[in-house]
């Protein structure tokens, strides 16, 4: 089979260059895709109108998967790349597959034994890792909290109890606008030693990384993260 599907990651943020966080292999794989699959047609012709595409970015063919893609429609988006044509992958921001519904169209393409390929790039969770100073020998994404504050709580000190036993950094995310009331919550919820890490806005110029114990986070002013892409650490 001579078709490919290529993970390609994504900027973070809205850069005008992408060589600082994008190497070259993406370039190139870019210039050999037939066409892109995107979490939105909007996101996806930013993508590409970073790079030297074989048609120009508006005659580019864009196929839509997000959460809200059906099961049955994984065959149908893959078809191309059964047919021999080289496809990539992208999310609206960072990679593929990591806090992003792709895992289930790579799934498929793996049950099938296409040819699929990955390319590196910035991955926010894995930033913040590293910018955090949390233990980094043993860690666990775990995706957004519960929107409900009483269970969004429980889950947090869900999440420091497993830290403190099994020694792992806990790493989630929340959506921007929601950000704020997820850091109230973690502060007010953990123990006075428990450290908390907050990484905002990764990669772009006014980025802001924050480590302190819960106690000390009650003791000062919350940073202004509303709205901004953000990372919490949670490490005992």
């Amino acid at each position: 089979m001579g078709g490919k599907l290529l993970l390609l990651p994504n900027l973070l943020g809205d850069l005008k260059e992408h060589s600082a966080f994008l190497p070259q292999s993406i370039d190139e794989a870019v210039a050999t895709l037939d066409g892109l699959i995107a979490e939105s047609d909007k996101g996806g012709r930013r993508f590409l109108s970073r790079f030297e595409c074989k048609k120009k970015t508006h005659h580019m063919p864009i196929a839509l998967f997000n959460k809200n893609t059906p099961d049955d429609h994984l065959d149908f988006l893959l078809q191309p790349v059964v047919e021999g044509e080289v496809w990539g992958l992208v999310s609206d921001a960072g990679v593929p597959c990591v806090a992003d519904p792709g895992s289930k169209l790579v799934w498929r393409a793996q049950e099938r034994e296409m040819n699929v390929e990955a390319f590196v790039g910035p991955a926010s969770m894995i930033m913040a890792l590293m910018l955090s100073g949390l233990p980094g020998q043993q860690f666990a994404f775990n995706g957004y909290l519960p929107k409900n504050p009483a269970e969004r709580e429980r889950r947090i000190k869900e999440l420091e109890r497993r830290s403190l036993k099994e020694g792992a950094t806990q790493i989630f995310m929340e959506a921007p606008h929601r950000n704020t009331h997820t850091l109230e919550s973690a502060v007010k919820a953990l123990s006075d030693e428990t450290r908390l890490a907050v990484c905002w806005n990764l990669t772009l110029p006014d980025q802001g990384v924050v480590t302190l114990k819960a106690k000390r986070w009650r003791r000062g002013e919350l940073p202004d993260i509303h709205k901004k892409p953000a990372v919490f650490l949670i490490g005992g």
